[in-house]
């Protein structure tokens, strides 16, 4: 677009220059000469022109070209309505029409002239005859003669071989000279009440808050002596309205560089005198700023007070005009039902209605200390949404929330308005939403230029805000309280998914899968085994399994975040700026610009580009904190430019408090399992020794989940040269302190024996090697024997069965016969005398050893006891010693459909027949 303002001439060519005006202004003078085949009865004063390429963001350009031209010229009573002209023709020539739109504006001592140029004479607008319909008010288009012959004295049509213009002119109104506004005449009972005479206090604030000038009319309102406030903060004697004795608003108020409203003055005489104030921020001589406040009494507010511009009234002057809703007025009927809906429908009337480049809206905090962004139009939505700005201190720190305020220049003010930073946006106002004198939310309209907002567009912005807050705060409350039931929901689940596993790598897993993508798009946990260890990642997941590994690599080449305690989530911007740098060193070796154009990247180096939008936007890290100790970190992300609002930080704080009580119950628990394991892995025998000319088979099952010994035990040793002891026991009771006794049992059984002691020697002294132990001895049962091979293929064996189960004979006819008698048990009496007993097992015989929990298994009534036993024993002859076992033990288990409640051991001996080996 090129622009220019040349008096007497024809607008210049017109140029592209980037969508932008580039505007100046001439007074014509008295020499002026009228535009050639246009007719006028007045002089033209001064004229502004401007030529715009047929882009969507034409029309805004044009509709701020047209009010900086026409404030510019003092003639800000048509500005509204000449906007409105403007954005419809220039729609017409730059959407409909396709075509670049010339634009002159033209200044005369009755009126401003607009002209709107096409490139398209053939498309004719009929100006003939009363029964042409020119468009219809509900379509997109055709509305701009309509809006002509409504708002404008006159308008016509023009047209050249290479033109068609349209034009319009708007009259100046009538008003008294050097009035900004004025009111009809009253009758006197319809006039403001005031006092025999109207006092105006006068009262100067210095920079830093206090009294520095206190005028004769602020003694009579408020009862002290200059001297007595001279140099004492106004705050002193101020009471804002909805704070509670000298609030913040106040020092807020002084601060603007205009304000007006109401708040309190404490009287000499204590009391609270309401007073209308307006405040102007100057600078002195110096250089030094301060304030300027004319205060009178509240019911006197008509002194100071600047007319209020309601809303826009139904010019059709109908009565269901008069009695519309403002509130839709302005949001539309019906209101949108969810609480999105609504925000960004109020953004977009807010832009629309101070004809804004952009506008937002924030929600505030339930303690008023941050806001977050919930909805805007014209800047980058996917980056703001959900991001967070302080409001009272702190870097990034939103000053202007909680009163109006307008910034004409936003580059003299770096930082005001944080959600504009790097936008482009020059000028805003912004507006609170409080309901019941609590803040809510802030409402903004920005705009490229600057200048271009004053007091009285914030008084507009803030009385639509004051309708809708109330309808906002609703909305949010109604979303707060769908999204606390939604969170108790997902935490009784979330817990009771926790507490069913004490696997920690399955605790693990369970942790991300509840994150994603329900509170976050992927995430990471860390683990930290102990407080000397470095933190280690054990588990990522993306909603998208195919990014999962290049996440993985990518965090694995970040140095992990601090295992800070401090409760809450705080960001980590690591993974972002490090899949961005790889990304860009990605994209510059594809493109040959990495200074290496012969270097091969082969694939899978590095994260790729997806990965790198799949972790840039806000990334969060929350301590996994468990006993008063840091176990790990949850690492939340989002993609790129997203951020994560405060529900779902703070539902996510929550469910790590959770997971980290699981996660440590889930390492305690494999910790003591693998404690367990190993020192119940050292009470069983090593490998069973090779016996020449015996087989040997041993089967053994601890009850009790982790359990890998218990109350049971068996041991087969070498004694001497062909010489093996071997022993089956039972300790009364399971379990840890049943294997106590079994490790005792089977070690002291391996030294007496190799001591060359008989086997009721053996046994007589470990019987009181076990009523040594005091209250935590146990008695048990135990079969002892030694074996030696004979050179005639037979075996001898030397048995001693204190309190057991007796061993049982199978010959190879098929006969069972108990091959023992009983004897007393262990750990009861101190005084025993044992004996053994002698047995030959033939070639092809088979001894059977086994614990009581195989003859006491039970099913109801049933038992399958010693007799049973010795039936399942009968159907193995002539299997080996591994076949033996394994028919008993599948008839154990088969006996009863419960699994077995005690521990069991087999032990099978055969002696091979001369011809089946």
């Amino acid at each position: 677009m090129t622009t220019g303002l040349i008096p007497g001439e024809q607008p210049p060519d017109p140029r592209p220059a980037d969508g932008l005006p580039q505007q100046r202004h001439e007074p014509a003078g008295q020499g002026a000469m009228p535009v050639e085949n246009r007719s006028r009865s007045s002089v033209i004063t001064a004229r502004a022109a401007a030529s715009f390429e047929p882009v969507g963001r034409s029309v805004a350009s044009a509709r701020s070209f047209v009010r900086d031209t026409l404030q510019g010229w003092g003639f800000a009573d048509i500005v509204d309505d000449a906007v409105v002209l403007t954005s419809e023709l220039v729609t017409n020539a730059v959407v409909h029409a396709g075509t670049s739109a010339d634009l002159l504006c033209l200044r005369s001592d009755d009126g401003v002239r607009i002209e709107v140029a096409d490139r398209y004479p053939e498309r004719e607008i009929p100006l003939q005859g009363s029964a042409i319909t020119m468009g219809n008010p509900d379509r997109e288009g055709g509305r701009g003669l309509q809006l002509c012959a409504a708002l404008a004295g006159h308008w016509g049509v023009d047209y050249t071989p290479t033109h068609k213009t349209v034009w319009f002119q708007l009259d100046l109104p009538e008003r008294p000279v050097g009035a900004r506004s004025a009111g009809p005449s009253l009758p006197a009972h319809l006039l403001p009440l005031a006092d025999t005479r109207v006092r105006v206090a006068v009262v100067q604030i210095d920079r830093t808050g206090s009294v520095s000038a206190w005028n004769e009319d602020a003694e009579e309102l408020f009862g002290y002596s200059a001297e007595q406030v001279t140099g004492k903060p106004l705050t002193d004697f101020a009471a804002w309205p909805h704070t509670p004795g000298t609030g913040t608003g106040i020092a807020d108020a002084l601060q603007l560089s205009r304000w007006e409203g109401s708040y309190g003055i404490r009287g000499a005489h204590g009391r609270v005198i309401p007073v209308y104030a307006s405040h102007l921020r100057v600078r002195d001589t110096d250089g030094e700023p301060s304030t300027v406040c004319l205060l009178v009494r509240d019911h006197e507010r008509a002194v100071l007070q600047t007319p209020l511009r309601g809303p826009a009234s139904d010019k059709s002057g109908t009565s269901e005009g008069q009695n519309t809703d403002p509130f839709e007025v302005f949001i539309g009927s019906p209101a949108p039902d969810d609480l999105d809906g609504l925000l960004q429908r109020t953004v977009e009337r807010a832009r629309d209605m101070l004809d804004g480049d952009s506008a937002f809206l924030l929600l505030a905090t339930d303690d008023e200390t941050e806001l977050e962004v919930r909805a805007s139009t014209g800047l980058p939505s996917a980056r703001q949404r959900f991001a967070r700005v302080p409001v009272e201190a702190g870097p990034g720190r939103y000053g202007s929330a909680r009163m109006p305020a307008v910034h004409e220049d936003l580059a003299a003010v770096p930082g005001a308005v944080p959600l504009l930073n790097s936008t482009g946006m020059r000028s805003v106002v912004t507006v609170p939403l409080k309901v019941e004198g609590r803040l809510t939310g802030s409402l903004g309209v920005a705009a490229e230029a600057p200048g271009r907002y004053s007091n009285e567009e914030a008084l507009r912005l803030q009385f639509a805000a004051d309708r809708i807050a109330l309808a906002v705060e609703s909305a949010r409350l109604g979303e707060l309280e769908r999204l606390r039931r939604g969170s108790l929901s997902f935490l009784v689940e979330a817990s009771d998914l926790l507490a069913g596993t004490l696997d920690r790598d399955q605790t693990l897993a369970l942790m991300a899968q509840m994150t994603v993508p329900t509170l976050a798009t992927w995430c990471a946990v860390y683990t930290i085994a102990d407080q000397a260890s470095e933190p280690y990642l054990s588990y990522v997941l993306h909603e998208d399994e195919e990014l999962i590994d290049g996440i993985k690599s990518l965090l694995s080449k970040i140095a992990p975040p601090d295992p800070v305690p401090t409760p809450g989530a705080r960001v980590w911007s690591a993974p972002a700026e490090v899949a961005h740098q790889a990304a860009l060193r990605t994209s510059m070796r594809s493109l040959g610009l990495s200074g290496s154009p012969t270097r091969q990247v082969t694939p899978g180096i590095g994260p790729t580009l997806a990965t790198a939008a799949a972790v840039g936007g806000e990334t969060v890290v929350l301590p996994l904190v468990a006993r008063n100790r840091v176990i790990g970190m949850l690492t939340l992300g989002k993609p790129t430019d997203e951020h994560f609002r405060q529900e779902i930080l703070e539902l996510a704080e929550d469910l790590s408090r959770r997971a980290a009580l699981a996660l440590d119950n889930a390492r305690l628990y494999s910790e003591r399992t693998a404690i367990s394991q190993s020192l119940q892995r050292s009470l069983l025998p090593p490998e069973l020794p090779t016996i020449d000319g015996v087989e040997v088979e041993v089967i053994y099952r601890a009850a009790g989940e982790g359990n890998e010994v218990g109350g049971d035990f068996y041991d087969l040793f070498p004694i001497s040269d062909g010489a093996y002891g071997f022993a089956i026991g039972d300790v009364c009771g399971t379990g840890p302190n049943a294997a106590a006794v079994t490790g005792l049992a089977r070690h002291a059984l391996r030294l007496l024996a190799r001591e060359g002691l008989s086997g009721p020697a053996v046994l007589e002294r470990l019987n009181s090697a076990i009523l040594d132990e005091g209250a935590r001895s146990r008695f048990l049962t135990l079969l002892y024997g030694e074996m030696r091979p004979q050179d005639d293929g037979s075996a001898e064996l030397k048995v001693v069965c204190a309190g057991h189960p007796l061993p049982l004979r199978l010959r190879q006819d098929g006969t069972v016969e108990p091959a023992a008698e009983p004897q007393p048990l262990l750990g009861v009496i101190e005084d025993l005398e044992l004996y053994e007993q002698t047995v030959t097992l033939d070639p092809g015989d088979v001894l059977l050893c086994v614990t009581d929990g195989v003859t006491e298994r039970r099913e109801g009534p049933r038992m399958l006891g010693d007799d049973g036993l010795a039936d399942v024993l009968t159907t193995c002859t002539g299997l080996t010693a591994g076949a033996v076992a394994a028919r008993i033990m599948r008839a154990v288990e088969r006996f009863a459909s419960e699994p077995p409640s005690d521990d069991m051991a087999i032990l099978a001996m055969r002696v091979p027949g001369l011809h089946t080996d």
